[in-house]
């Protein structure tokens, strides 16, 4: 038996012998809360049921400078209309593994988006706001995210206090085993939220310390100003929290070059190195970054690697990075180290864009025992 496998059947036991335990953890996720919309471009329509559709982000880009001085007809055809952003899809995969799972964002105010009924049949559901709608445009090599993020500006201290409650949202947080604050980015008062936590509720805490994740969501539009506060803001958790950062490959090297990294070697072993480079500046317990094929995480300067199963024709992409955050998530509530943590992310990522589904711990095994070539 190789390594890899021998090392996937271990991590498939110990996530069958964690599902008692998985059942009891408490987990507390925010703050956004988005309409997605899974679209495909239409290429050629041959009638009115079927059409190719463009296949690449190359081809559509092409047909878009094409229509540069002229203008042109671009038919969008949609496959799938879900629930979205990168909070309520972790908290929908935490909560399809068998975790408790209390969510606060934004998901239609006063009363919910329809879309989001279902996981409120799974998880305790809250909403300060109405949803943001995202347009994901998917191709074979990549997505295009296009997103009308108005009514975000509504999740803030003030309305989460007014509209849910502080002392509420201050018990929320001392129960969990886990708190997820994801999808800085577009939150445009996330940094103030937590900076008014980190003054008003965390001085007052008395629970143990435990597993608190963050993932920023592609900052580019950010200034560095505010991503620099937010990194710091990030680190200032650590007093209470493990704190654990999460990253794409197109993340990481943003943040490489905010922090004045050198950001030119793009091979995993470049990748690598940036990544402790970066923990090195911001101090948290752990950095995660996954890559399309492969994940990797830093915990004290010590660098663990994982392939992936990387799937050439996904059912779907938008959401992938947010099953690969709660799947290395789970591990490290289950105590698994880093090297097993991504193993568990990356295959649940990887059986999400095989199926369109999240899994449940024991599919997430048998996907361990049966994986995929």
């Amino acid at each position: 038996m190789s390594d890899l496998k021998q090392l996937r059947e271990q991590v498939a036991g110990k996530l069958l012998a964690s599902v008692d335990q998985a059942s009891k953890l408490r987990t507390f996720v925010g703050l956004d809360g988005f309409v997605d919309e899974i679209i495909h471009v239409v290429d050629k329509r041959h009638n009115a049921e079927s059409f190719d559709r463009l296949r690449t982000i190359s081809k559509f880009a092409e047909r878009m400078a094409t229509a540069a001085g002229q203008s042109t007809n671009l038919e969008v055809v949609t496959q799938i209309t879900k629930l979205g952003g990168n909070g309520p899809i972790m908290a929908n995969a935490l909560a399809s593994f068998g975790l408790k799972v209390t969510y606060l964002g934004c998901l239609g105010y006063p009363n919910l988006h329809p879309v989001f009924a279902d996981f409120a049949k799974k998880a305790e559901v809250f909403s300060v706001a109405a949803p943001g709608q995202t347009d994901a445009l998917e191709f074979e090599d990549g997505k295009i995210m296009v997103g009308k993020h108005f009514s975000l500006k509504d999740v803030n201290w003030k309305n989460i206090q007014d509209r849910f409650g502080k002392e509420k949202f201050a018990a929320k947080l001392n129960e969990a085993d886990f708190i997820g604050f994801v999808n800085w980015t577009m939150l445009p008062y996330m940094s103030d939220l937590w900076d008014a936590v980190l003054k008003e509720i965390m001085p007052h805490a008395k629970a143990p310390r435990r597993v608190m994740f963050f993932d920023l969501a592609d900052p580019e539009k950010r200034t560095k100003a505010d991503i620099q506060r937010a990194l710091k803001l990030i680190v200032d958790f650590e007093k209470y929290f493990e704190v654990v950062l999460g990253l794409n490959e197109k993340e990481a090297y943003e943040i490489g070059a905010v922090l004045g990294l050198n950001t030119g070697n793009r091979t995993r072993e470049g990748l690598a190195a940036l990544s402790k480079e970066i923990t090195q500046q911001v101090k948290v317990s752990t950095l995660m970054v996954h890559p399309v094929q492969y994940a990797l995480a830093v915990t004290d300067g010590v660098v663990s690697l994982v392939d992936g199963p990387f799937e050439p024709n996904p059912k779907i992409t938008t959401g992938a990075g947010d099953h690969m955050n709660s799947g290395f998530c789970l591990g490290k509530m289950l105590g698994f180290d880093n090297t097993s943590s991504l193993l568990t992310g990356v295959s649940t990522s990887g059986f999400y864009v095989r199926n369109a589904a999240s899994p449940s711990i024991p599919d997430l095994a048998k996907f361990l025992q049966n994986w995929p070539k």
